[in-house]
């Protein structure tokens, strides 16, 4: 099927590009303009029932309206004088809040919103007084926006609604801030967007400098990272028609980690394609160039087959997991690695046959014999030094390894940057209030026979609440329409994204509200810190599931693929050390060195996919050139030497590559993306250049053609596999 596809591919070539060019930009655009119907931004809907805080989120929403799309802004007013608030000014607050709560706000459209596509977040908000600080220096109102606040078009409608509450309070000789909810998100995205900018084109620069330099060919360096962009629009526009198809939610961070993947993964394969279609083509300058592409496509079509599959078991198995947000991510991965498998099939070989040898216009390197470099001295080493190359690649990662000692796991959500007006309005709330005021944990408390209570019926709950040590303030309780149920909001003395904050929701907090709860009644606890106590949890368990799984599919995969013990057993062991030396690594450099409260809690599960699944890769193409060496005469230390010196520009033009796409995220404010960011980046390069290069080689070069036991290498060749 693999040669099938690839040999059509190759004979209608404009055939398949003028389809994927009209699918691909189609699917991107409608995909990337219906996105934000399918993302999902509250994390506790990605939790299972039984854990507390979705059972409190189930409360809210079916006894007191709660809709998950709500999102709440904190409004800080104060005088511009700088003078406690007054009672004719808590009077005129009072006002401007009821007026904001009677004016609708019409959202802004600009080119990037499409009518009948982009979602119209024009909406009647509700505002209204929560409190006002010790001392009258400010009052804080609670503003309501109903939208997910990803979308571009509801952060027109938040700067809207904004600039209106401003116009109003400075009529009334008042000053403002905001903070909260989609305020953070807007201000963050602002403070960052410079940056981002600079980083995403400094990574296409840098893809496009490291492809001229290796090819000496601009075609070579632009029409890649043209045809994986156009894929990777298609496989992420496919990803949300599924998730509208299926009425699944997606984190708001699975398109990006799509884009992010998509652009490493397909260069990857792309770069196969051309380093062995130049290769080919100086050895065989008299074949058509057809012809050479279509062998080309079909030989290394089915290790980038073997790649893609390991990639898409290992992502798959997190469909298994209990956290929502694993559970959608992996089947999102996998789909879209699939999509760009069939493009390594299809459209990649197309483009291949239509260019030919224009591919590496201008470069003379066609007409000439390759000169020996650094890939030919490292594949002599590897070939001489076997035994000396494999003790210091395994010392350097042992010693990488040894980081992990003392490791502890940060469940920190990132934040809002220092530098934003948010930020700037929460201290000042902090310098005044505790710090759970802006975004206050939630203790909601339901009768279990249907009787309606009152407020006294809570008996010494909101009491013993409020004494309970690191709560600041509990509010008066808040009944729903028909008395079944009370809402009790909980200040804590901590932030709600902090640690101190999670270890006060999942102990005193609920063992207070178990405990002081009155019979007949239920209480749950939920809340920002509620949580991510949950997630926490949650995702705990899902390591111990997916761990395991994912290794046994990527296992299976390299057996099915080498059809040998030997080989599968020495590549699992490498993958393993190189994941411990990564995550060791990242352990060294955040929390040992940086001072960091630890590593980033979904840190190793990114890890062990991504570095594992797609170091594999690697693995698997130095592999399949080892063995078609070894099946040919000579010795072992020749066939180990050949297979180096052709493969290592691929593995390592692909590898830097590959890691330059994901350490774009290591600029990333949020700590833990900028940990996701280095860590994956440097366990892309440690597979790359320590494992497949070096390790793997010399591996081979002292276990010989036992390697391939029970099979011999090249026996699939000489029965006609």
């Amino acid at each position: 099927m693999i040669r099938a596809l690839t040999a059509y591919s190759t004979r209608r070539p404009w055939r398949v590009i003028a389809l994927w060019a009209v699918l691909g930009i189609l699917t991107a655009v409608v995909g990337q303009s219906l996105v934000f119907r399918v993302t999902q931004t509250d994390s506790a809907r990605f939790l299972p029932s039984e854990y507390d805080a979705a059972q409190a989120l189930r409360v809210a929403r079916e006894e007191f309206g709660v809709r998950s799309d709500t999102d709440a802004v904190t409004v800080l007013v104060a005088r511009r004088d700088g003078r406690p608030l007054r009672a004719a000014d808590s009077e005129r607050v009072a006002g401007v809040a009821r007026e904001l709560s009677a004016t609708r706000v019409e959202m802004p459209w600009t080119d990037e919103q499409i009518p009948g596509l982009s979602t119209d977040y024009s909406q009647t908000p509700r505002v209204a007084v929560a409190m006002t600080a010790p001392g009258g220096s400010f009052a804080l109102l609670r503003a309501q926006l109903r939208g997910n606040s990803t979308d571009p078009g509801m952060h027109l409608l938040y700067r809207a609604f904004q600039d209106r509450a401003e116009q109003k309070f400075e009529q009334a000789g008042m000053r403002t801030g905001f903070t909260g909810g989609v305020a953070d998100v807007v201000d963050g995205i602002e403070a960052e967007e410079t940056t981002q900018t600079l980083v995403g084109l400094f990574m296409v620069g840098l893809i496009i400098l490291i492809n001229v330099l290796v090819f000496r060919s601009v075609m070579a360096a632009l029409i890649p990272l043209v045809a994986v962009s156009v894929v990777g629009g298609a496989a992420a526009g496919t990803v949300v028609a599924a998730a509208l198809l299926t009425g699944f939610d997606l984190d708001p961070g699975t398109p990006g980690m799509i884009g992010t993947v998509l652009v490493g993964i397909g260069v990857d394969y792309f770069l196969f394609l051309l380093f062995r279609f130049r290769e080919e083509l100086r050895r065989r300058p008299e074949d058509d160039h057809r012809l050479v592409a279509c062998d080309v496509s079909g030989r290394v079509g089915t290790a980038v087959t073997s790649a893609a599959l390991t990639i898409v078991a290992a992502f798959a198995t997190l469909g298994l997991a209990t956290f929502g947000q694993f559970r959608v991510l992996g089947p999102s991965v996998a789909v879209s690695v699939l999509v760009m498998l069939v493009a390594s099939l299809t459209l990649m070989p197309a483009l291949l046959a239509v260019t030919g040898r224009r591919m590496f216009w201008p470069s003379r390197t066609l007409t000439k014999t390759a000169r020996p470099g650094l890939a030919d001295r490292t594949a002599r080493l590897v070939a001489r030094r076997p035994l000396l190359v494999l003790v210091v690649s395994v010392a350097v990662l042992g010693a990488l390894a040894a980081g992990v000692t003392g490791v502890r796991m940060d469940f920190a959500t990132g934040g809002t940057s220092r530098d934003t007006a948010a930020a700037a309005t929460a201290r000042e709330i902090a310098g005044a209030l505790p710090p759970g005021v802006s975004d206050p944990t939630t203790v909601y408390v339901t009768t279990n026979d249907g009787r309606p209570m009152d407020a006294a019926a809570l008996g010494r709950l909101p009491q013993v609440l409020a004494g309970t040590d690191g709560v600041g303030k509990v509010a008066a309780p808040v009944l729903n329409a028909d008395r079944t149920a009370a809402r009790l909001d909980v200040y804590l003395k901590a932030g709600a994204q902090t640690q101190q904050a999670r270890d006060l929701v999942t102990g005193p907090v609920r063992q207070a509200a178990r405990e002081a709860a009155p019979a007949g009644t239920t209480a749950h606890v939920g809340g920002t810190a509620a949580v991510f106590a949950d997630v926490a949890t949650a995702v705990d368990r899902d390591l111990k599931t997916v761990f395991p799984l994912a290794a046994a599919l990527i296992a299976l995969i390299l057996f099915v693929l080498l059809r040998s013990l030997s080989a599968p057993l020495v590549l699992m062991l490498a993958i393993g050390l190189c994941f411990a030396a990564t995550y060791g690594a990242s352990a060294l450099v955040f929390q040992h060195l940086g001072g960091e409260p630890g590593v980033n809690f979904v840190l190793p599960l990114v890890l062990f996919l991504f570095v594992v699944a797609l170091g594999t890769d690697y693995n698997i193409l130095i592999s399949d050139r080892l063995r078609e060496e070894m099946a040919r005469a000579g010795s072992v230390r020749e066939a180990v030497t050949r297979a180096v010196r052709h493969t290592a520009p691929a593995i390592a033009t692909a590898g830097v590559v590959l890691a330059a796409s994901f350490g774009s995220l290591a600029v990333n404010a949020d700590p833990s993306t900028r940990q996701i960011g280095f860590a994956t980046a440097l366990g892309i390069l440690l597979s790359a250049f320590l494992v497949s290069l070096l390790l793997v080689p010399a591996a081979a070069a002292l276990l010989g053609r036992a390697m391939w036991w029970p099979q011999r290498a090249g026996q699939d060749r000489r029965h006609g596999a």
